[in-house]
């Protein structure tokens, strides 16, 4: 039995140029990956939508008039059903690390080629954590030599893709157990969830900020 076509990634876009907001809904539009369900020039608008009609991917200006896509992504990732960000941006500066930093899902420079946008696009969307290269020395903190071992090794196999059910299995604990480990390690690298902290780890590991 020939395998079903996937059903296309729903996507949310926002710029506060309506020149560039329009060339890339024409891109969205003709690439069968995706369905664009809406358009946004305002942080506000794109929350006030997205808070009605839920969608997988949002990609954002980061400059997003009026609050900006920090404080839009800080707001939204309290919600459930909450899109999974693409940051567009500039490559210069700390965008990058700051769009990391806010909870972001992946990081796209305006600069860049159009197809990389629409690639990041898919990769976020299937789970992935798409960013350049990243100095987590140059972060506000880099807690990573605060975990203990165990707490260590767990990330380690977090990073790997193992659930808790097989984290639970492999460390020889109870799922509860490995909640309550998992959560002291989110509070410790000031993360919100299991992507983020997969991310803080490899960029420490490109770094050698674990050894």
């Amino acid at each position: 039995m020939a395998d079903l076509p996937s059903a296309p990634i729903d996507i949310m876009l926002a710029d506060g140029n309506p020149l560039v907001l329009t060339a890339m809904s024409e891109l969205f539009d003709r690439d069968p990956r995706f369905s664009l369900v809406a358009t946004s020039a305002t942080a506000e608008g794109f929350l006030g939508t997205a808070m009605r009609v839920p969608v997988q991917v949002g990609v954002v200006d980061w400059n997003l008039p009026v609050i900006g896509a920090a404080k839009l992504i800080e707001v939204l990732r309290e919600q459930d059903n909450t899109p999974r960000f693409v940051v567009y941006g500039d490559a210069g500066g700390d965008t990058a690390r700051l769009a990391m930093q806010a909870g972001a899902a992946g990081f796209v420079a305006r600069s860049g080629e159009v197809a990389g946008l629409l690639d990041t696009c898919a990769e976020v969307a299937a789970g992935k954590m798409v960013f350049p290269f990243i100095d987590v020395r140059e972060m506000q903190q880099d807690p990573i030599h605060s975990l203990s071992r165990k707490e260590r090794a767990m990330l380690e196999a977090l990073a790997k893709g193992l659930s808790n059910r097989d984290l639970s299995k492999d460390l020889g604990i109870s799922t509860n157990t490995v909640k309550f480990h998992l959560s002291n390690i989110y509070e410790k690298l000031s993360v919100k969830n299991r992507a983020q902290a997969i991310a803080y780890y490899y960029s420490s590991q490109f770094t050698g900020g674990s050894r």
